[in-house]
């Protein structure tokens, strides 16, 4: 089985390499420096969750196997289904992180899309793919809760 733990304890940042970035004085908000600095975290994430789906399917190829118990055969199924459901989770994520991607191109990124307000450096780093502000993602959560409860 792929182990992956030692990156997958690693944050967003340290995955990319990148220390935190420190704004200058007078720095405009989401200038080209701030720009390539999201890129970079966003481009090495990306890699990162493809290396995991080419594990995945490495790991399922080598160890198929056809098992003339069936509790052996259950139990390599049931591994094989959870492994498929994490890289289904990493493939929409991975097509955020490309929609993500787009938006700093377009030179729209790092900006609330319900408010139009700056989301915030440290917010993004903690959650590149963040589209909303703090204040607006909470309101989305609590209209979320009303509506399920």
């Amino acid at each position: 089985m792929p182990t992956g733990t030692e990156k997958k304890s690693l944050g967003i940042m340290a995955i990319a390499g990148l220390a935190p970035y420190q704004e200058k004085p007078g720095e405009e908000y989401m200038g080209p420096a701030q720009l390539e600095h999201f890129k970079k975290i966003l481009g090495a994430w990306r890699s990162q969750l493809r290396q995991e789906v080419d594990k995945t399917m490495n790991h399922m190829q080598d160890e198929a196997a056809n098992f003339p118990d069936p509790v052996d055969r259950a139990a390599q199924e049931e591994e094989f289904s959870l492994e498929l459901r994490a890289r289904d989770r990493e493939r929409k994520l991975i097509k955020k992180i490309e929609k993500t991607l787009q938006l700093i191109e377009d030179d729209d990124f790092g900006f609330c899309k319900e408010c139009g307000i700056e989301i915030g450096i440290r917010r993004l780093e903690a959650r590149p793919t963040a589209d909303l502000c703090i204040d607006c993602k909470t309101l989305a959560e609590i209209k979320e809760k009303q509506l399920a409860g």
